[in-house]
């Protein structure tokens, strides 16, 4: 872990001897992931959930209407279904999620590899967007050790306003409190980087390798948002097509073997078709009884894809006469994936360490 005591903090050779004492400059690096519940019961889930379905860049219908269906029905009934799902998952030796579990692993690899490049400059944490910990507590632990620029890098490959858009509003709303306010660079998505790309394939040819037989297609599930902001303008919908098109011509496969849908539908209106709980159901009703699943849109695995994937939407294709259904893990913390991030992170250091 880091330490912040290795310099002491001093007053400034020229300053009087009442100056405040300042910690030497360092660059902060904070990864921020979507957030986790503490505990699966029924006030951590109705705290997490919330927060979560309160934010506009989420829900972005009018609070007036919204806010008394969240208050007075949603939330007196989510928590409980949406607790059950965790504890199905859930992480009982570290009494965590994990989400919890891999952004922790994915913050130690990347800080064993910023300090074995620039040695002390740097501080390395992670915060999550919603719940703990959060990106005000652990910007407030940068600034206090001594950060006076910090590199925040949402851990999302495609931009979405419900995603990397309020990561980023929650950094600078932050940063907004800070009396000596540090400089401040957001890194911007990844969904087409060549060391990205390389990081699925592998992970899905390992994969691959390990199964008697191969799948009749792969389907990329991403992350479901609402058809409207496509047409508002959000380019995550066009990004997870590329990312899929890319992957696709990396592993040298045909069209007919790998195709995007997208889940966790929520709500009554239209969102970002194929749906992936329908469409694996339609795979199977058309003759296609292995098939695999992969989660391109998020960094580490988490209630969306242990649950979502790997229970509900298996279920569906199963129901529909599916029989070989594989799940291929989000990329955690492979150490290829580790790499092509800290990759990201020292190109967008540039300039402050070089």
């Amino acid at each position: 872990m880091f330490d912040a005591s290795l310099q002491p903090a001093r007053v400034p050779v020229h300053a009087e001897e009442d100056h405040p004492k300042i910690k030497p400059a360092r660059v902060g690096i904070l990864v921020a992931n979507l957030g986790t519940p503490d505990g699966t019961d029924y006030w951590s889930m109705r705290r997490y959930l919330g927060e979560f379905l309160s934010d506009r860049r989420v829900i972005d219908y009018s609070p007036w209407l919204w806010q008394p269906l969240l208050q007075l029905i949603i939330l007196s009934k989510r928590p409980f279904s949406s607790g059950a799902a965790y504890k199905s998952i859930w992480n009982e030796e570290a009494d965590e999620s994990p989400l919890m579990t891999i952004t922790k692993e994915q913050t130690t690899g990347i800080r064993d590899r910023m300090h074995n490049r620039y040695g002390d400059q740097v501080m390395v944490d992670f915060c999550m967007r919603y719940g703990n910990p959060s990106t005000k507590s652990k910007i407030r632990e940068m600034v206090e050790a001594g950060c006076r620029k910090i590199l925040f890098f949402p851990l999302y490959p495609h931009y979405a306003g419900a995603t990397s858009a309020t990561a980023n509003d929650q950094f600078f709303r932050v940063l907004m409190e800070e009396k000596w306010q540090p400089a401040a660079r957001i890194v911007e998505p990844y969904f087409d980087r060549p060391s990205y790309i390389e990081a699925l394939a592998q992970s899905i040819e390992r994969a691959y390798a390990k199964l008697e037989k191969r799948p009749d297609i792969l389907v990329c599930s991403y992350h479901g948002v609402p058809k409207r902001y496509l047409l508002e303008g959000d380019p995550y919908h066009c990004q997870c097509q590329k990312t899929t098109r890319l992957l696709k011509e990396r592993l040298g496969w045909q069209d007919t073997e790998i195709k995007t849908t997208f889940q966790s539908r929520f709500g009554p209106e239209e969102w970002l078709k194929p749906y992936t709980v329908e469409e694996v159901a339609r795979l199977a009703e058309d003759g296609k009884k292995n098939i695999a699943v992969c989660a391109p849109a998020f960094s580490a695995d988490c209630i969306e894809t242990l649950e979502e994937i790997n229970e509900e939407i298996k279920e569906s294709f199963e129901e529909a006469g599916g029989e070989h259904f594989t799940y291929i893990p989000c990329l955690n913390a492979d150490a290829e994936h580790l790499d092509a991030l800290s990759e990201i992170i020292e190109e967008n250091l540039k300039g402050w360490l070089d």
